[in-house]
């Protein structure tokens, strides 16, 4: 019982930290300033330069604030976000973050903190936003217009999950669940219903047999023969017990 409270709290933290990343994938595209606040000159420590080369490895369409930019990001520039490098850094340790923020400066997400203890500021400065982007190398990027988000068509061979029984409890809501089919998404799966509309996603974890539900605030895991799916809506649990055929 502790080990699968332990679980459920570690995955629930990692759901939030992937709920906020999977967010970039709503923009097209990302600015980069040439120069950051904390540097009097432009591309200073080579510190633009680094961020727009890693965040590029992520797969993101990355530009220049002052580059050519595509005829479509000129005329709304609320299809990119802004990516910043903040400076936290404390009298011994160069402290560096990456904002991405959408064209009202809303905080759309931040990496953690790279730290550097360095004494020359182009080495700190270059090791710290990397040890900062390395929160975040696990993501791969995918662009999702919101607008397409509502036609959504089954593609590849689906996988037909079908409910198999529901278990009761004092605290636990039991609840129909319709025929799902899962089409393979970086890092995990989508799950679609017949209309079609995404039901919900699901993350691969470094447990086997085990994923995060994304935005469900709970776990998907095996059990013998069936999958479980607990989570929380509305302050109440959910467990859901599925029949999955791969």
């Amino acid at each position: 019982m502790i080990l699968r409270i332990t679980m459920l709290l570690f995955f629930v933290s990692t759901i939030n930290i992937n709920a906020q990343i999977e967010k970039l994938n709503d923009y097209k595209y990302i600015l980069i300033p040439k120069k950051f606040d904390f540097v009097n000159k432009v591309d200073k420590y080579q510190t633009s330069s680094l961020t727009k080369f890693l965040l590029k490895k992520n797969g993101l369409d990355v530009f220049f604030n002052d580059e050519n930019l595509p005829q479509e990001l000129n005329q709304n520039r609320c299809l990119s976000l802004v990516a910043n490098v903040v400076d936290k850094s404390g009298m011994f340790i160069t402290k560096s973050t990456i904002e991405f923020r959408d064209c009202k400066g809303n905080l759309i997400y931040s990496t953690q903190i790279g730290t550097s203890k360095l004494k020359e500021y182009k080495k700190a400065f270059q090791q710290s936003i990397r040890r900062a982007h390395s929160s975040m190398t696990n993501f791969i990027y995918s662009y999702s217009k919101k607008d397409d988000k509502k036609r959504i068509k089954i593609a590849n061979k689906p996988v037909v999950i079908h409910n198999n029984k529901t278990t009761k409890g004092d605290n636990v809501k039991e609840e129909k669940k319709d025929m799902l089919y899962a089409q393979s998404k970086p890092n995990g799966f989508q799950l679609i219903n017949t209309k079609p509309e995404v039901v919900f996603y699901i993350y691969k974890t470094n447990l086997i047999d085990v994923f995060i539900i994304k935005e469900k605030n709970g776990i998907l895991y095996k059990n013998k023969n069936s999958w479980i799916a607990e989570f929380y809506h509305n302050n109440k649990l959910l467990k859901k017990e599925y029949h999955i055929k791969f």
